[in-house]
C-alpha cells in the first residue's frame, strides 16, 4: 500500500477511500480490521515494542481487571440453563495482574465442586464463553456462584465481585413491551425489569451490570446508571462499539461504562475513536472478546493502551487463556504498573 504502518489514520482513511459505507459493506468489517490490526502489528515488530505503546501515547499504564464468565446460560447455552446469559467473576480486591487472573481461575474451578454437589446430574459441561452451563434457576445460579466465592474465604465486593451480563434484548418482546423469561416462566414489564435487575445488583453486591435492559431503552438504563453509581452499568447492545451512538447514551446518562469490541467497530482505528469519547466523557471502558474467538491476543494490548477498567476476555479455554497469557507476559514489561482504578 505504500504507507507508513504506523500511521493508523493513513491506513484507515486509504481503506475509507475503498470503502465510504459506514459499515464496511463493500470491503466487509473483517477486512478493515485485519488490515488495521496488522498494520500496527508490523510497526510494532519493526521498532521492537509492545503493541500497546504504539496504540498510546501514554507515559505510564495500568492493567485493566480482568473479567471472567463462571457460569453461563441464555443464547450461550443449552436448554434448561438459567435465562441470564453470563455470570462473571472479577477479582477486585487483587494487587497484581497475575493474582487477579489466578483468583478467577480459582472461583470457576470451585465453582465446578460446588454445581456436583448441587446436583449428582451435572455433566461439567460448558458454553460458548467457558463458564459452566448447569440446568439452574437464575437465582440458584447466583447464589451457587456467590457460595463458590464464599468457599474459598472471599468476600463479596471485597476480594472478589459478581457481574452479571443479562443480555436483555434476548428477552424483549417488541409486540407485547415486555421481558420474557422463558425458562424462569415469568414476565417482566419495563418496571418490574428495573427492580428484577436492582434486587440482583443489591443482593450480590455486583460491580458490573451489562445489557440491563433492552437495547434501545436508554431512559431506563439511565435511570439504572442513576440508582447505582457505584456499579459499572455496561452498555454493549445499547452502544456497539459506535462513538455516535456512545455520545448519544452519554447525553442521556445511560451508562456508565461500555464494552469495546474492536472487531465490531470495524477498524482498530474506529475503536480507538470510541475510547477516545468514552474516556473524555469518563465512562469506564470493558474491553471485550466475542463469543466466537480466536488465541489472538491483541486485545490485551488494547485494553491497556485504551484504559479499559477492565478486559472481558473469560476464564478458562485456550482461546481465553491466551490473552491472560499475554497480560502476564506483559507483567514484566516497567511501563505498566497496577491495576486499573474502577
Amino acid at each position: 500500500m505504500g504507507l507508513d504502518p504506523s500511521d493508523l489514520k493513513s491506513v484507515h482513511d486509504t481503506l475509507r477511500s475503498i470503502d465510504e459505507t459506514s459499515n464496511y459493506s463493500k470491503i466487509g468489517g473483517a477486512l478493515a480490521f485485519a488490515v488495521t490490526i496488522a498494520s500496527m502489528e508490523s510497526a510494532s515488530k519493526s521498532i521492537n515494542e509492545p503493541l500497546f505503546r504504539i496504540l498510546s501515547k501514554e507515559k505510564q499504564f495500568k492493567f485493566p481487571f480482568p473479567l471472567g464468565n463462571i457460569l453461563g446460560g441464555g443464547a450461550h447455552a443449552g436448554p434448561g440453563t438459567p435465562d441470564i446469559q453470563e455470570i462473571l467473576i472479577c477479582a477486585s480486591g487483587a494487587k497484581t495482574i497475575r493474582d487477579a487472573i489466578e483468583t478467577n481461575l480459582a472461583v470457576h474451578k470451585e465453582l465446578r465442586q460446588v454445581l456436583e454437589k448441587a446436583d449428582p446430574f451435572f455433566t461439567n459441561g460448558r458454553g460458548d464463553e467457558g463458564g459452566w452451563a448447569p440446568k439452574l434457576t437464575n437465582e440458584e445460579a447466583l447464589e451457587l456462584s456467590a457460595k463458590a466465592c464464599e468457599n474459598l474465604g472471599f468476600t463479596l465486593g471485597k476480594e472478589v465481585s459478581l457481574g452479571v451480563d443479562f443480555a436483555s434484548s434476548t428477552q424483549w418482546n417488541e409486540e407485547k413491551k415486555v421481558y420474557v423469561y422463558d425458562r424462569a416462566g415469568f414476565e417482566n414489564s419495563t418496571d418490574e425489569q428495573i427492580e428484577f435487575v436492582s434486587k440482583i445488583i443489591e443482593k450480590y453486591k455486583l460491580i458490573y451490570a451489562e445489557d440491563a435492559v433492552h437495547e434501545e431503552a436508554f431512559e431506563d438504563m439511565a435511570k439504572l446508571t442513576a440508582k447505582f453509581p457505584n456499579t459499572l452499568i455496561t452498555a454493549d447492545d445499547l452502544t456497539v462499539t459506535n462513538k455516535e451512538i456512545l455520545t448519544k447514551a452519554i447525553n442521556a446518562k445511560s451508562c456508565n461504562a461500555a464494552i469495546l469490541k474492536v472487531n465490531q467497530a470495524g477498524s482498530l482505528y474506529d475503536a480507538l475513536e470510541f475510547a477516545k469519547v468514552g474516556n473524555d466523557n469518563n465512562i469506564r471502558l470493558i474491553t471485550s472478546h466475542r463469543s466466537g474467538e480466536s488465541t489472538d491476543s491483541h486485545i490485551s494490548h488494547i485494553g491497556i493502551a485504551t484504559k479499559s477498567k477492565m478486559l472481558k476476555i473469560g476464564v478458562v479455554g485456550g482461546e481465553r487463556i491466551a490473552k491472560l497469557n499475554e497480560l502476564i507476559r506483559l507483567s514484566e514489561h516497567d511501563l505498566i504498573r497496577g491495576m486499573a482504578e474502577i
